[in-house]
């Protein structure tokens, strides 16, 4: 089997294939903390590119993919995982868009149920700050005598 690797073919056996798909898997799940709208396999920034190494040597030594993750977590924080966790430290961050939703659906809804049940009665403008038919005549009237007296 061979493969590209900087510029030129190598012929690499199955096992190294293997694990060179496994750290591509691995480095597509967690964030380049230099790009941060990146994956670690997308960007060529000197960090993603020791973070692989990293990502390489562990597999090399063994370890499981949780335990990759977990330690990329442990080094670098929670941020570092393309798709953090949900846990009660970052719950407001998953469910804080839900409930903004939520409570503007909410006050929409009320603000409509208001106006229809106030444009329901009789006598009473739709929007009460808008003038009465017969204010709006009467300040019409001024208007047109104000003009009148300064011609």
């Amino acid at each position: 089997m061979t493969r590209l690797d900087t510029g030129t073919l190598k012929s690499v056996p199955a096992s190294a294939q293997a694990d060179y798909e496994r750290m591509q898997h691995l480095a597509a799940e967690l964030r380049c903390l230099v790009c941060q709208n990146q994956t670690i396999a997308d960007s060529n920034s000197g960090l993603a590119i020791d973070l692989r190494h990293q990502i390489s040597s562990q597999i090399e030594a063994g370890k499981s993919d949780v335990a990759i993750k977990q330690y990329m977590v442990e080094r670098y924080g929670e941020f570092v995982l393309y798709q953090p966790s949900f846990n009660a430290t970052n719950a407001m961050l998953w469910l804080g868009p839900f409930l903004m939703l939520l409570l503007g659906i909410i006050l929409t809804w009320r603000i409509i149920k208001k106006n229809a049940a106030r444009a329901a009665l009789p006598g009473l403008p739709a929007d009460p700050a808008a003038p009465s038919a017969s204010r709006a005549l009467e300040i019409e009237q001024r208007y047109q005598q104000d003009i009148q007296h300064t011609k």
